[in-house]
């Protein structure tokens, strides 16, 4: 007995200095390149000069191809072209030599060893960010464990706690309406924004909260319970082969939780920001349905496991 409890206080093994540091560095070339990609979007389209009767006119095209006047030339009309191709210039430069940086540092990564954190999970959640629907879904459940241990600089020592071959994905329903209209705006299905990353993603006919790949890897739709007239089911695009929301009596205690925002690098190297609820918020969840009867032994025991390791997490290493 005196072992056992050796081994389950001994959680962890901090990176080596070599890792954490090159952590460092790559999570702020990352972060530059997201600032980066952030205002060259600002700037998408262009701007060109249109003779029409005789007169020039300013032009605004926008990403979509859309195009809106700003009027005859003039020399303050001169100047906001001289200043919109300038910044444009500037902002694209940015990204391309940041990508460069960051395709360098993703192969450091992988070098020495830097992440653990499965590629797929990191392809979906850089799909989810690309597509502007990232501030949508929280992860949650046991993939959150990469963030809080990437965040500390260790890495959780054996198998179990981590083991998994989904990832839940908790939606907020109190933002449908701004959701569905991004989705339209997409012109696109969630289901086929997983296909992107992995082609053979299927929605599950007899669980339709959950799509599977041809490798067993899952990804489910959660929610909270129904109230205050919350629609339900609730598909969340119209197209008839997508995602249906799953009720999830765990998701109580998300709605509307503290976040936890980190970047997680995968075995490859690759990054990505992960959005998940605060370690006190995931050690509370996780010891309340450590202690439900109803659900599965084997269950119960991880949910155990995780909530021991995120509070010495947090007694240690971590802010709540």
């Amino acid at each position: 007995m005196q072992n056992m409890n050796h081994i389950r206080e001994n959680y962890f093994i901090e990176l080596d200095e070599d890792a954490q540091r090159q952590y460092i560095d790559a999570r702020a070339v990352f972060n530059a390149w997201e600032d980066a990609s952030r205002a060259a979007a600002e700037v998408r389209g262009g701007m060109y000069w249109q003779t029409k009767h005789g007169k020039d006119y300013l032009i605004r095209t926008s990403a979509s191809n859309s195009q809106k006047s700003l009027g005859p030339r003039s020399p303050e009309k001169e100047e906001i072209y001289r200043r919109f191709i300038e910044r444009k210039d500037l902002a694209e430069r940015r990204v391309v030599d940041l990508k460069e940086e960051l395709v360098k540092q993703q192969k450091f990564n992988k070098v020495l060893r830097v992440g653990r954190a499965p590629n797929l999970l990191v392809g979906i959640l850089n799909e989810l960010y690309k597509s502007g629907l990232a501030d949508y879904f929280t992860v949650v459940g046991t993939h959150a464990l990469y963030a809080y241990e990437a965040e500390a600089g260790l890495r959780i020592l054996g198998k179990a706690a981590l083991a998994t071959r989904d990832v839940d994905l908790f939606w907020d329903i109190q933002r449908k309406i701004s959701f569905v209209t991004q989705m339209q705006n997409l012109d696109t299905s969630f289901l086929n924004l997983l296909k992107k990353i992995d082609s053979s993603f299927r929605r599950l006919d007899d669980h339709r909260h959950t799509a599977r790949n041809n490798k067993g890897f899952e990804v489910d739709l959660i929610r909270r319970l129904r109230k205050d007239g919350d629609p339900h089911p609730v598909q969340i695009t119209d197209d008839e082969d997508d995602f249906y929301v799953v009720e999830a009596e765990s998701a109580e205690s998300l709605q509307g939780a503290s976040q936890f925002q980190t970047i997680i690098v995968s075995t490859s190297g690759q990054m990505a920001q992960m959005r998940t609820v605060t370690p006190v918020v995931f050690a509370k969840t996780k010891r309340w349905l450590s202690e439900l009867d109803t659900r599965e032994t084997v269950k119960r025991q991880r949910d155990k496991l995780q909530a021991e390791i995120v509070e010495k997490l947090i007694a240690d290493h971590l802010l709540p």
